[in-house]
């Protein structure tokens, strides 16, 4: 099949700072790879410091002096449901987009877009429904909270679903009436140069939303340490959110950071077999395994061990791998040739501490590209270290456990502490195994279904603080007590004596 080139492509990606396109202050530029070829398809600007200064000066001043801070929550409500209209309208075009530059397939890729319009009328809604607290002691004082926005908001989003994960961020920070500046990932930038339009057409005000590409160590670093920038909501691995939480504190700014997983999907022997087994593959093989919160880890209980095993193996062996663009893909290529050498590193090493049921290597009819079979590996020990890694590929390790408290050792055994996967019939174990995990989300009896009104995050390696729902709205806003005496007010009058 001849690989898909999305028509209108860009061949330059600037950056979008207070309503014009520019490139970088000092003319640096990368080359954007395409997965399927690994060739360049554009240039996009490589932004620095310079170009971080910029883009928050704009955004500063679209804070303290236009309209969208002090716009009534209805108003800016109008604004983010013409631009979930707008990301609707263009779906079939970011989706293109989109699996072009990830590699994703266009199947799921439709489905992100969807999802992204969503974010955008869900966090609408909030604020329409917004109301804060009244405190009242009788005849003597009322006391009230004034909700605001804190300010210029860092936004730094991953390669993965970029899009849609973009949405999650900039959704409840333009809802909450922020301005922003956007750091998207050096791998994927190009769905991120649709917003400039998709905003401005909204009715957006010039300032509100900017956007800067670049890399991590250099545009990012900029935007975490910019004194004009009091909060930073982070996505990406473990590491990087280490840095950025040490120069978040040098700087005392609010942070929310969404890191790494190694998420266990834990499978008793009363479990629906069939059902576990469907929602085990698709957790970690959707999304080309290239999913935070992928149950890269499936703990299974003896009884059923070699069963599901033997069935798991012969799906994993028949899932398409093939042109993202192909409807009937389910396996695309993955985003890049740095990620895609870091996965089958970690394949050979799995060859050394499991034993391989499925995958192992590169499908014999794609020679080019970053494809990788979906892989899978039973019989791994808890020390191993794809038990222990975030692999972030469609790579899975399988191992058995012999009762409820071995499972629950196993499932917490590692760093990682972001999602959940509990498959029981047994309700009452269901809900005390699912409380006793270490993680900050579980699902039980499903994969991955989000409700949007739930908190987002992780615990331990797996992030700082929680978004969703509320929870965003309250971290992109300052929370004012306001207190107002109502009568005479009795104050000990110091240096008032003779």
């Amino acid at each position: 099949m001849t690989h898909f080139v999305p028509e209108n492509l860009p061949t330059h990606l600037q950056h979008y700072i207070d309503g014009r396109f520019v490139d970088s202050v000092d003319g640096d530029t990368f080359d954007v790879l395409d997965p399927v070829t690994n060739q360049p398809y554009a240039s996009a600007a490589s932004g620095k410091s310079a170009d971080i200064d910029l883009a928050v000066a704009a955004a500063r001043t679209a804070f303290t002096d236009g309209p969208w801070p002090t716009m009534k929550n209805r108003e800016r409500a109008r604004v983010l449901y013409a631009i979930a209209d707008a990301v609707e309208a263009e779906e079939t075009e970011l989706a293109e987009r989109e699996t072009f530059d990830t590699g994703l397939p266009i199947t799921q890729a439709r489905g992100q877009a969807r999802r992204a319009a969503e974010n955008f009328r869900f966090f609408a809604d909030v604020i329409v429904a917004l109301r804060d607290d009244a405190y009242k002691v009788p005849g003597t004082q009322i006391n009230y909270v004034n909700r605001k926005p804190v300010g210029v908001a860092g936004l730094i989003t991953p390669w993965n679903t970029p899009f849609m994960l973009e949405s999650w961020k900039l959704a409840p920070a333009l809802a909450s009436g922020c301005t922003v500046v956007l750091k998207p990932a050096e791998f994927t930038p190009l769905s991120a140069s649709l917003w400039a339009r998709i905003f401005e057409n909204a009715g957006l005000p010039h300032g509100v939303f900017n956007l800067v590409n670049g890399f991590g160590e250099e545009a990012g670093d900029a935007l975490v340490k910019h004194p004009k920038v009091p909060l930073i909501s982070f996505t990406g691995e473990s590491a990087t959110g280490r840095l950025i939480f040490r120069n978040c504190a040098e700087n005392l700014k609010g942070m929310s950071m969404e890191l790494g997983g190694k998420s266990p999907a834990v499978v008793f022997a009363d479990a629906d077999l069939d059902a576990a087994i469907d929602s085990t593959l698709f957790g970690v093989y959707s999304l080309n395994g290239e999913r935070c919160t992928a149950g890269s880890r499936i703990l299974v209980e003896r009884s059923i061990y070699d069963e599901f095993c033997e069935r798991y193996a012969a799906r994993a062996d028949k899932i398409v791998v093939g042109d993202p663009h192909d409807p009937a893909t389910e396996v695309g290529a993955l985003v890049h040739p740095e990620h895609y050498e870091k996965v089958m590193s970690y394949v050979e090493l799995g060859k050394s501490e499991g034993r391989l049921i499925a995958g192992g290597g590169r499908p014999d009819d794609q020679p080019d590209g970053n494809y990788v079979r979906p892989t899978a590996f039973a019989d791994v020990k808890p020390d191993a270290r794809i038990f222990q890694e975030e692999i972030f590929g469609p790579v899975v390790a399988i191992t058995p456990f012999d009762d409820e408290r071995e499972a629950l050792q196993l499932a917490n055994d590692v760093k990682y502490g972001l999602a959940a996967y509990v498959w029981t019939n047994d309700l009452e174990r269901g809900h005390r195994f699912s409380q006793n995990i270490e993680a900050g989300m579980v699902w039980m009896n499903s994969h991955n279904v989000r409700d949007l009104r739930t908190p987002f995050g992780g615990v331990k390696a797996s992030g700082l603080g929680q978004e969703g729902g509320q929870r965003s709205i309250d971290f992109y806003s300052e929370e004012q007590a306001v207190h107002v005496s109502l009568g005479e007010v009795h104050t000990p009058r110091f240096g008032a004596r003779n």
